[in-house]
């Protein structure tokens, strides 16, 4: 049985919704053509999870400004939270509901031929290097239901262009407000790292609808060229009432690096697929996620590395804390194809549980198609050690300090990986009240 979806638009809307945004006809035309696959495509079917009475079809689509500001000072305290004011970032984009609020781009790197630029924008302005991109070789359009109405819907998200040899040094960041609390949010994020250029990117996701019922439907497709470096951090904090869908790849040619560090730190339900194809030889990817979930909500996480080039690395790390009724599976899925010869893939996936009603699951999967490779997996499920408890309050510390203890320590090595440190200081912040 699949999730019913049965949504108010027609190709009618979708025309007039890219009519209105000045989009090129190319852009148009693959979102008819995708509303069109979305009536005929099945629902994604995560591991482990029904999904089946998930809201995905109650939301508000129109496209929804946001003030824009033109000082970061004018935004509310909990939005500047997420950014450094002291040493204020160059390369900053911030998104409210579906327009951008704020933005800024050094111009040194604007001299550099560097593009940072909201999707709409990059449509009108890059059409043809953001069509030879769009859901084509990372994330396809008729993958599932979900990327379908995700390609006809998308109405929001950013677009970075890197070009050859160019070293960005300091981290580029976007921030994506929810402010409206029942605007859907259906984002894409698009990043081409062109042959020998490096970026180190962070994003920030986050609302506050605890009652009111939304979808948020992310898609991010990375491309890291020949010789290219690409660091990707988020922090995904959706409140309780939105519903959850993300999908990130990365596609990594010849000496290419993709490392992904994933705070997912929604309330509402999620299902995230976090995918990286290394096709080219020598190339590497780091996937690392951590998330807390509590309440009652149901999360599923997916992260894949596959392996078409000789010598490629892969290494996947999960990190998960449990409280109240929370459920949350773990799946690593290393697998090395045929002709990916002296490849090495390794994973660890570990869920701490604090609740005798919380459930964890933690999945390793090696599927190995070569002889000449090394592999390995670990995975552990279980609840605080009370070795550990007993060494911490015997230094003095009370219950509660020795298990927040324990969780920050065992979280440590994503959080770790959040390339600024404002974000990091926020992920803890939102950790610690997960936790208490």
């Amino acid at each position: 049985m699949t999730v019913e979806t049965k949504l108010p638009f027609d190709k009618d809307y979708i025309e007039q919704f890219s009519k209105e945004r000045n989009e090129p006809a190319w852009m148009s035309e693959l979102r008819v053509s995708a509303l069109s696959q979305a009536n005929t495509l099945e629902m994604p079917k995560p591991d482990k999870t029904n999904i089946r009475n998930w809201n995905f079809s109650t939301f508000k689509h129109e496209f929804t400004s946001g003030q824009a500001v033109s000082a970061t000072t004018e935004l509310p305290e909990d939005i500047q939270a997420y950014f450094d004011e002291e040493n204020k970032a160059e390369n900053l984009l911030i998104q409210r509901n579906h327009s951008v609020a704020f933005s800024t781009l050094s111009e040194d790197l604007k001299d550099k031929g560097v593009i940072f630029t909201d999707i709409f924008t990059a449509l009108n302005e890059h059409s043809d290097l953001v069509e030879k991109y769009y859901m084509k070789e990372a994330v396809s359009v008729d993958q599932d239901r979900l990327t379908a109405l995700h390609a006809a819907l998308m109405n929001g998200g950013i677009f970075i262009y890197v070009p050859k040899n160019v070293q960005i040094e300091a981290p580029v960041q976007a921030i994506f407000w929810q402010e409206d609390p029942e605007t859907a949010l259906f984002n894409h994020v698009l990043i081409v790292a062109e042959e020998g250029s490096s970026l180190t990117y962070l994003e920030n996701y986050v609302s506050h609808n605890e009652e009111q019922k939304t979808v948020a439907n992310i898609v991010t497709e990375v491309f890291a060229h020949n010789n290219a470096e690409v660091a990707y951090g988020a922090v995904d904090h959706f409140a309780a009432g939105t519903t959850t869908y993300v999908n990130r790849r990365g596609v990594a040619q010849r000496d290419a690096k993709i490392n992904w560090a994933l705070g997912q730190m929604n309330d509402g339900n999620t299902v995230s697929e976090n995918i990286t194809y290394l096709l080219g030889d020598n190339a590497t990817s780091e996937a690392k996620a951590v998330t807390v979930g509590r309440g009652k909500q149901t999360q599923n996480f997916t992260s894949s590395i596959r392996q078409f080039g000789k010598q490629t690395d892969a290494f996947i790390l999960q990190r998960g804390v449990m409280k109240g009724s929370a459920t949350t599976i773990f799946n690593a899925v290393g697998k090395i194809e045929h002709g990916g010869t002296k490849s090495n893939s390794e994973q660890e996936s570990r869920v701490l549980m604090l609740s005798e009603k919380a459930r964890g699951d933690a999945n390793p999967i090696l599927l190995i198609d070569e002889d000449d490779v090394t592999a390995g997996h670990a995975a552990s499920v279980g609840r605080v050690d009370p070795l550990q408890m007993y060494y911490l309050m015997s230094r003095g510390l009370t219950k509660e300090e020795a298990e927040r203890l324990v969780i920050h320590g065992f979280l440590e090595p994503v959080v770790s990986q959040i390339p600024i440190e404002s974000v990091r200081k926020q992920l803890t912040q939102v950790i610690e009240r997960k936790v208490n």
